[in-house]
C-alpha cells in the first residue's frame, strides 16, 4: 500500500456510522484480521470514544477516524478522500449509517423525525453510493455494500412505517445498482444482519416498559448480538467475488428452526 507503512495487499475498508453497534462491531472484526479501517460518526464525542478503544486494541497505523454527516455530500465526499490519503486505496466501503425512530402511526410523525430517518437511511446511503462508486472506477476496483433492514423484504409492522420504507426504498437502490455496475470493476450488494440486539431496537421502547414486555419475547427469538453477526458478515463480504449479492444472516430457514426450538431453547440476547 503506498502509504501509512502497510503491506501492498491490504485492504482499506471504509465504514459509515461505525462509532457504535454493528458498524462499530464490523471495524473491531476487519481490524482484528489485519485490515486498515476508516471509522465515521457524527459525534465528535462518539466518534473519539470508538477511536480509543480500537486503538487500544489494534495498530493505530491501521485506523482512521473521521467526523462525517452522511446527509452531507460535501463530507461524504470529505470521508473519501480522507481514507484515500491515509491508505492509498478504498477496497471496501460500507455504507452502514441510518436512523430509527419510535413506534409512531403516520399521522403522529413529526416533520423531524421524517427529515432525519429520510436523509440517514436513503439521502446518506445515495451519497456514500454515489461518491465511493465514483471513487471506486476511477481507482479501477472496489465493493460497495448497503446496510438493509426492517422493510427491506417487504415486511409490514405497525409504527414503523417510515423506516421500513426507508429500507425498502433502499433494497430498490441496491438492487438498481448493482445492476448499473454490471460489467464494470466493482460490486456493489448488500448486508441484511436479521435484528441484532442494539439501540436501534431498544430506543424504539424508551419510557414504554410494558411494550417492551411484551416485545422482548419475540425479540429474543428473532435477535442475535454484535459479536455474534459481524464476525460472519466479514468473512462474507472478504470472500464475496459477486455483483448483486445479498449477504443474509438471518435466513427464513433459520428463522423458522428458532421459532420450532424456541419452547425448549430459551436465548436471552438483551441481558
Amino acid at each position: 500500500m503506498p502509504t501509512g507503512g502497510l503491506g501492498q495487499k491490504m485492504k482499506s475498508i471504509v465504514i459509515t456510522g461505525s462509532t457504535s453497534g454493528i458498524g462499530f462491531g464490523l471495524a473491531d472484526v476487519f481490524l482484528s484480521q489485519g485490515y486498515a479501517v476508516t471509522i465515521s460518526g457524527r459525534s465528535q464525542t462518539n466518534l473519539d470514544k470508538a477511536y480509543r478503544i480500537l486503538s487500544g486494541k489494534y495498530d493505530q497505523n491501521r485506523i482512521l477516524a473521521y467526523i462525517c454527516d452522511v446527509s452531507h455530500y460535501d463530507q461524504v465526499e470529505g470521508l473519501w478522500s480522507a481514507a484515500r490519503a491515509r491508505f492509498g486505496r478504498v477496497d471496501i466501503w460500507i455504507n452502514n449509517a441510518g436512523a430509527g425512530h419510535p413506534e409512531t402511526l403516520i399521522w403522529d410523525y413529526s416533520r423531524e423525525v421524517i427529515d432525519r430517518v429520510i436523509a440517514a437511511n436513503v439521502t446518506g446511503a445515495l451519497y456514500g453510493l454515489t461518491v465511493a462508486s465514483k471513487g471506486m472506477m476511477q481507482q479501477g476496483f472496489g465493493s460497495i455494500y448497503n446496510m438493509e433492514g426492517l422493510g427491506s423484504s417487504g415486511p409490514v409492522i405497525k409504527g414503523l412505517a417510515l423506516y421500513s420504507a426507508t429500507k425498502s426504498a433502499l433494497a430498490h437502490l441496491t438492487t438498481a445498482a448493482a445492476k448499473e455496475a454490471q460489467g464494470t470493476p466493482i460490486i456493489i450488494g448488500s448486508l441484511r444482519p436479521g435484528m441484532v440486539a442494539t439501540k436501534l431496537i431498544t430506543e424504539q421502547y424508551k419510557g414504554h416498559p410494558e411494550e417492551w414486555k411484551r416485545a422482548e419475547r419475540i425479540f429474543n427469538i428473532l435477535s442475535d448480538r454484535v459479536e455474534t453477526v459481524t464476525p460472519w458478515l466479514v468473512n462474507k463480504i472478504l470472500s464475496n467475488k459477486k455483483n448483486g449479492v445479498r449477504i443474509e444472516w438471518l435466513t427464513k430457514s433459520k428463522l423458522f428452526l428458532r421459532f420450532l426450538t424456541s419452547p425448549f431453547h430459551k436465548r436471552s440476547i438483551f441481558d
